[in-house]
Order: structure tokens, then sequence, then C-alpha cells
């Protein structure tokens, strides 16, 4: 056999990135883009195409219909849910984060209902300020616009030790694993600690959020060190992936690829592309993070994968 050949067959496989779109949140308002999905049949619409495009995770918030509020309605997430899970297999992910104004069981509730695969946790209270988005823009759609990004400057995100371990026992309840949003340096603490308590369990998925407002600013040192200190706390224990809001959304992605992660994109993070043009889908921004994971040689996971990685219960054992 030539030698060349053989070294090639030899070859490790590609190593396998889980995409995660987070199709809409509740940080961007209708004025900033007209492609942020509003309706529960333009969330749907959105989550299908990022999939198709190569996400294997879905993350979801809702909105109201009529205004684009942010809801945790929990029938304003029923029809996209389904609507979703009849057209694609994606992992579809709950936010049990909401928006930095609801109280904790408003932010329950959806996941409670729907009892999905996954659902995201921030590890801690913070302040959350999107206040100077307000600064940006002067003709709004809607008069809550600015009045919601404003109120963040006097409100504090609450998931105190009490509200996690609510939110850990939701899990064990509905059978539900976690996307674990850890924003700074203490959130990674808290995380080990309730590791370190068998009350969370591995395979962990953590995702370190880069960028916001009273968090760790999307920096490469803070990521280091924030992989840093999970690796001394989780050991080998955890996946992590890496979300940067803004900008930094594709270019601290990559870094985190680099280091063995996976990666985060989305209009609720950054209503960009690479250049300042605003992103015409959630799609074009995962095809744009998938286009740079191929050229460093990687390759996105499918659902059934992520699936496997993170030891989900499965799309069949869902409640929608």
């Amino acid at each position: 056999m030539n030698v060349q050949t053989d070294r090639i067959s030899k070859a490790r496989p590609a190593r396998k990135v889980i995409v995660t779109c987070a199709v809409t949140g509740s940080i961007h308002t209708p004025t900033m883009s007209p492609h942020l999905p509003i309706t529960a049949r333009q969330i749907a619409d959105a989550s299908v195409e990022a999939a198709q495009a190569g996400a294997a995770i879905i993350h979801l918030h809702a909105r109201d219909p009529d205004s684009g509020y942010p809801s945790a309605d929990p029938e304003h997430f029923r029809p996209f849910l389904e609507d979703i899970a009849g057209r694609c297999d994606a992992v579809l992910n709950i936010s049990t984060g909401g928006s930095s104004l609801m109280p904790l069981e408003t932010r329950l509730a959806p996941a409670r209902a729907a009892q999905p695969e996954m659902c995201s946790l921030n590890m801690g209270s913070m302040n959350f300020g999107t206040f100077p988005l307000a600064d940006r823009y002067s003709d709004w759609q809607h008069n809550w616009e600015p009045e919601l990004l404003l109120k963040t400057r006097d409100a504090i995100f609450k998931n105190s030790f009490a509200d996690i371990e609510e939110i850990l026992e939701m899990g064990v309840a509905t059978g539900a694993r976690f996307e674990f949003e850890c924003y700074d340096l203490g959130h990674v603490e808290t995380l080990g600690y309730y590791y370190r308590k068998g009350l969370v369990k591995g395979p962990i998925y953590l995702q370190f959020v880069l960028g916001v407002l009273g968090g760790a600013g999307a920096t490469v040192d803070n990521l280091v060190h924030l992989k840093n200190t999970a690796d001394r706390l989780l050991g080998d224990d955890y996946r992590f992936s890496v979300l940067a809001a803004g900008k930094q959304q594709l270019p601290l992605a990559t870094v985190g690829a680099v280091m063995g992660g996976n990666v985060r994109v989305g209009l609720e993070d950054s209503l960009s592309l690479p250049g300042g043009a605003l992103a015409p889908s959630n799609a074009a921004q995962v095809a744009a993070m998938r286009r740079i994971l191929e050229e460093l040689g990687l390759e996105v996971a499918t659902a059934g994968e992520t699936r496997e990685m993170l030891a989900l219960k499965g799309h069949d054992k869902v409640a929608f």
C-alpha cells in the first residue's frame, strides 16, 4: 500500500461540532431588524431553515404575535413547537431565562408544559443591561420597545440558588437536560458546586455567554479563563459551547471551535453578519458558521449525533 494512502486511511474522522441557533430571544425588538421572527409561523420557519442549514439545536423564546413583545405564555410556544417538530428533527431547547423582567414561575411555565429535551439555565443572578440599545434608534415601531430596554438599567435578572435548584428539579421531573448558560466566572463556580453536590450530572453542556453588559466581555482572554475554570471544576464530564453577543458572534465562536468547543449563533445574539450588514435570516448565520467550521476541517453534528453526545431523552418523549 502506498504510504501516503495508508496515512490518509488511518486519519481521524473530523470532529463533530454542535451548532445551536437561537432564533429570536427577548433582547432585540422589531424596530432593530425586519428579519427578526415574531409570529409562531415566522419562528417555526426560521427554526426549520436554520436546521436545514446545519443547526442541530434550536434555542427558543416566544413573542406576542401581535406586538412582538417577549412572552413566556405556553400558548405562544405551543404552535411553533408543534410546527417545528412536524417539519424537522432538530433538538428543541426552551429558554427558562425568558426576559430579565419576568418572575421565575412565568419563565418556567413553557418548559413545564412542553417537557422538552433541553432547557436553558442561567447559572446566577446578574445585571443584564440592554438599555444602551435604546440610544441607537429613534423611530420605534412600538412604544414598548424603548421602555423595555430602559427598564434594564434598574432591574436584576434573578436566578438565586433556590431558583436554580427549582429549575434543576424541573429537569428531573420532565427528563429535560440543560444548556447551562454561564455569563461570568462565578456562574461557572456555581455550576461546579452543583456538580460536586450531585445535582448536576454529566454529560454537562456548558454555554459560555460573552458580551452581555453585566457579564464577561467578549474577549479571547475571558473565554480562555472561563474554559480553564470549567476544566478544573468539571474535568472531562462536560462539553462547552460559545455564544458572543453582537459583532463578536462569529469571531469568538470560531475561537471556541478551535479550542475544541461547540457554537451558538442566531438573531437572539446578533442581528448582523460579518461586515455589519443585517443578517437576512437565522439560516444565513448558521450557514456562515458552518462554512468556517468546514474550512477548519470540522463537521457539523446532526440532531441524532447531538442527542447521543448530550444523552438526551429523544424527541418522542416530549409533550408537544
